[in-house]
């Protein structure tokens, strides 16, 4: 077995005007490549979104290039990045591609760069979902809820995020649902659904800061309202508590796992 410490995983996104993101593509992809990280990375004009894996001190430079580097001058200062670790490298290969969103909803009201819930820290997380008029809802998809999901939240029932705002039109109402607290794998799908709530009249919408990804590398096992374990898009298949690789082996899960839509 590997070094556990020898493969370092960055997940990171941020929503922000890039004009340029066309532009961005081949020097990103070149600067990845020299420094042999693999992975996924989306660009559009909305913003970034990627995993990508490593050796630590490769990571660490592609998370300085990304917020201090020329080659977005700036512009992902708010970047939201999470590291993990790996026992080996979980990606086959590095693919940087361009998109029309970096998180396909379909809903052009939507706009994160605009309005976005309330973010709610990890360590606030707990307290918020107790209360007895929040309606609890995990924006993810079917296969990801039936792996884990928080005690009390709604399953949307969807095949892939594109379908949130098919759900929220026939399942959720403004009048009725007056306080909403969502969570996604990392905390992107809850920038584009919280900002969708908004434009369609919701007005007390919260979202988990960094994800389920922050809450369970945050919150103690003990105090922890989350059970199962957290799907993600790579050959680990799913993060337990404190992040640590999950140790679901069967090969079908690992089969499915790389035909999952990529949602985050």
């Amino acid at each position: 077995m590997s070094d556990p410490n020898s493969i370092k995983v960055a997940a990171f996104y941020q929503f922000t005007t890039l004009p340029d993101y066309r532009e961005l593509r081949e020097p990103l992809r070149a600067f990845c490549a020299g420094i042999e990280l693999k992975g996924s990375v989306l660009l559009a004009q909305e913003g970034i979104n990627g995993t990508l894996a490593g050796a630590p001190a490769a990571i660490d430079a592609l998370a300085h290039e990304l917020a201090n580097g020329d080659m977005f001058g700036g512009r992902l200062h708010n970047l939201e990045l999470k590291f993990s670790a790996a026992e080996a490298m979980p990606f086959g290969r590095l693919k940087v591609r361009l998109k029309k969103e970096i998180v396909t909803l379909g809903d052009t009201a939507a706009d994160p760069t605009r309005q976005v819930g309330t973010y709610v820290d990890a360590s606030e997380w707990n307290a918020l979902i107790s209360a007895p008029d929040m309606l609890l809802l995990d924006t993810r998809n079917a296969f990801e809820v039936a792996m884990g999901t928080f005690e009390g939240a709604v399953d949307p029932g969807i095949r892939s995020f594109g379908q949130f705002k098919d759900f929220a039109a026939v399942e959720l109402d403004p009048a009725k649902h007056r306080r909403i607290a969502m969570f996604c794998t990392g905390g992107i799908r809850c920038e584009k659904a919280s900002a969708h709530l908004l434009a369609r009249g919701f007005t007390e919408v919260y979202h988990l800061k960094g994800g389920i990804l922050k809450y369970l590398e945050e919150v103690p096992e003990a105090q922890s309202r989350w059970r199962g374990e957290c799907f993600v898009f790579d050959e680990r298949v799913a993060l337990g508590h404190g992040l640590q690789e999950s140790r679901l082996q069967e090969s079908g899960l690992r089969e499915r796992n790389k035909d999952a839509t990529r949602d985050e």
